[in-house]
């Protein structure tokens, strides 16, 4: 009677953690990071599928393919996670003497999260996100052997229950010594129902003494569970230095690891 109770009350206990869970926040779509954290030992998975048009010296033109793009997450304690980033690329230079086409690996990051303030107020969730590239694993572009590293914060707010602000700000070196790239990004989003979410997104690159990249994008999100979702977003570049149309596809989910 009393193993009876006791498993009882085990079960009754693992259906209330799984019932508090809240449900899966990842990156995608869009380029603004969510400052949220995998839960403690899971593991989840955004993967995606991204074609993308560019114009910077017509008559020639670049198509750029993820195929696919890969971020892998595990959860260390409550407020941090582990991350893994990998890309496969196919560029496909579209010119008047011909076409040229490459495939292979465009990146190769480790790195890690921290969310480390609670939103309260107008303070926002912040959280810092940070990677080490290690360009010497690319094969799309080979003897480029010299690393290179990123990091930004990515903040939210609450703004109602159907509406959030999340913002992004950072910087990126390509490859160490090189000046770096500074990354900004802003994005509400609105729950259009329980399961279904739409953003619009404002993001670029600012360099010194140089034009700035700008584009804006949308997309919506759909959660099939809880722990498994499914994006479609598109967007196009608002001056020539940016990306003419970009559009992407993708799944995210994750599972508990410790079981």
């Amino acid at each position: 009677m009393i193993k009876f109770i006791l498993a009882t009350n085990l079960i009754l206990i693992s259906i209330t953690a799984s019932a508090q869970l809240k449900k899966i926040e990842t990156e995608r779509p869009g380029k603004t990071n969510t400052p949220a954290t995998v839960p403690n030992k899971w593991m989840q998975f955004e993967t995606g599928l991204l074609m993308q048009t560019e114009k910077i010296n017509p008559p020639k033109r670049d198509l750029y393919i993820q195929h696919p793009y890969l971020l892998t997450k595990y959860g260390v304690g409550n407020r941090a996670e582990i991350r893994l980033i990998t890309e496969l690329v196919t560029i496909k230079e579209i010119n008047v003497n011909g076409n040229t086409i490459r495939t292979g690996i465009n990146s190769v990051q480790l790195g890690g999260k921290l969310n480390f303030l609670k939103e309260k107020g107008i303070r926002p969730k912040t959280a810092l996100i940070a990677h080490y590239d290690f360009r010497r694993l690319r094969t799309l572009y080979r003897g480029d052997s010299i690393d290179g590293a990123n990091f930004r914060f990515a903040m939210q707010h609450t703004l109602s229950k159907t509406i959030s602000l999340g913002y992004n700000i950072g910087m990126e070196w390509r490859r160490f010594g090189s000046p770096p790239d500074y990354i900004y990004t802003f994005s509400p989003s609105f729950n259009i129902s329980e399961k279904l979410i739409a953003y619009i997104e404002l993001f670029g690159f600012i360099w010194k003494n140089q034009n700035p990249e700008n584009s804006i994008d949308g997309g919506f999100a759909y959660y099939i569970t809880d722990n498994f979702k499914i994006d479609a977003s598109s967007g196009f570049g608002l001056n020539k230095k940016a990306p003419d149309n970009f559009y992407s596809i993708g799944a995210s989910f994750r599972f508990n690891f410790a079981k």
